[in-house]
């Protein structure tokens, strides 16, 4: 076990194929798989849950997967439009990361967004299948959302209660000290990139007990720049991220309208080419 690996969720060493057979996936762009494109796949966008879901496949031959999420959607949208479908497809495991979207906006309330989430789980658990929550990342390092790292870590704390509540798995994300570092995110600074999702695909397979072959992926060394270059980049972000993204938010619109879910359907999953 790495050093890495010994900060994350205790994995007990495991040789037989896991439970499950129907697994979906909902949430928003997180859970997408925004940041890691890739034209093969269905929405154009791959992300950790594709990865799981691959690794799951492999174990039994009746697998199946869908992907309800989609790109900018707040936890009440989540609730609305993704939470009956889930439960109609009848999967035995169902992800859900919500509320992200919502704890980064000014003046929300933590404690009422993880009382919408609750609501959701709830609705999961009954359905007997095993629900999967995820606690957010530890912003402290990215100076664009340190201020929100409060709101976060309470709203961590309430999805650890859910858990506990209704039995669920944890991918604990805040407990994620590699991705700690912009390298694993894309050119906004706020999805993942194609390595960020590898390791937090490690991360839910550890979660979840499987066994499997993802290795730790380094990232480049970041080349040296100046403070002239530093600035130059941050003020090309501003421009080209970060004020299109304050615009969508005052004129009520989000990356996802118009948006269809990339994997309605639960079907088998279509196993990748080896060198991917």
């Amino acid at each position: 076990m790495t050093d890495q690996d010994s900060t994350r969720t205790p994995y007990v060493a495991n040789d037989t194929p896991h439970p499950w057979r129907r697994f979906v996936a909902v949430g928003d762009s997180f859970t997408e798989g925004i940041g890691d494109p890739d034209p093969a796949v269905p929405g154009g966008h791959r992300g950790w849950a594709d990865r799981v879901a691959e690794v799951l496949s492999q174990q039994v031959d009746d697998f199946a997967y869908a992907n309800l999420a989609v790109r900018g959607k707040l936890i009440a949208q989540i609730v609305q439009d993704q939470i009956e479908p889930a439960v109609a497809l009848r999967p035995d495991l169902v992800s859900i990361c919500a509320g992200g979207n919502d704890v980064i906006r000014p003046g929300t309330d933590p404690d009422a967004i993880a009382a919408q989430l609750e609501d959701a789980v709830a609705r999961l658990s009954s359905t007997g299948a095993a629900v999967l929550l995820f606690t957010g990342i530890d912003t402290g390092f990215t100076p664009v959302f340190r201020p929100f790292r409060g709101k976060v870590a309470i709203y961590n704390e309430n999805v650890r209660a859910i858990a506990e509540r209704h039995d669920c798995i944890v991918a604990d994300q805040w407990a994620l000290k590699v991705v700690q570092d912009m390298r694993f995110f894309d050119d906004d600074r706020l999805h993942y990139n194609a390595l960020g999702h590898h390791e937090v695909a490690r991360m839910v397979l550890r979660a979840l007990n499987v066994p499997n072959d993802l290795e730790s992926m380094q990232p480049e060394a970041l080349p040296v720049r100046t403070w002239r270059e530093a600035r130059a980049e941050d003020l090309g972000w501003a421009r080209e991220h970060l004020v299109p993204w304050v615009l969508r938010r005052l004129r009520h619109q989000s990356s996802g309208d118009h948006v269809a879910a990339k994997r309605p359907e639960a079907a088998p999953f279509l196993r990748l080419p080896e060198n991917r």
